[in-house]
């Protein structure tokens, strides 16, 4: 279950993207954030041992480890099979949404985005938790 003082764990390898999400998830009253610039330092965040990571927000195009390959190893991990991961990528082809949602992504949005957006797409990923966005 989610409350806003869930931790959550922005993935892309652009400085500015992580800032801007950050900052929208802030004025939707979040607090608490882990960052990684690629797969391969989210999954390393992932498994800390006093990680509290509740949901998952990840670019798809990365070095070392991109967005789509983190969330197949995320869902063929036990442990994190249902933690929220939504995507928010540049890449939003169909064949492309469709590869992340049969992949397990509980969400996807298409770059740039809007707050509403962005608020939307947690309610959605929220309501499947039972927990509403005020």
């Amino acid at each position: 279950m989610f409350e806003l003082d869930t931790v959550i764990l922005i993935v892309d390898d652009m400085n500015t993207m992580r800032r801007m999400l950050r900052r929208s998830l802030t004025q939707i009253g979040f607090s608490q954030f882990i960052e990684a610039s690629d797969g391969v330092d989210a999954w390393a965040a992932l498994n800390q041992p006093d990680a509290r990571i509740g949901v998952v927000f990840s670019d798809w195009n990365m070095p070392r480890q991109n967005g789509i390959d983190l969330l197949k190893r995320v869902r063929a991990d036990e442990k994190f099979r249902e933690l929220p991961f939504i995507m928010v990528t540049a890449e939003f082809e169909a064949h492309q949404v469709r590869e992340a949602i049969h992949a397990g992504a509980s969400n996807y949005i298409g770059k740039p985005f809007g707050l509403e957006t962005l608020r939307d797409r947690l309610s959605q990923v929220y309501a499947k938790t039972r927990v509403v966005l005020e």
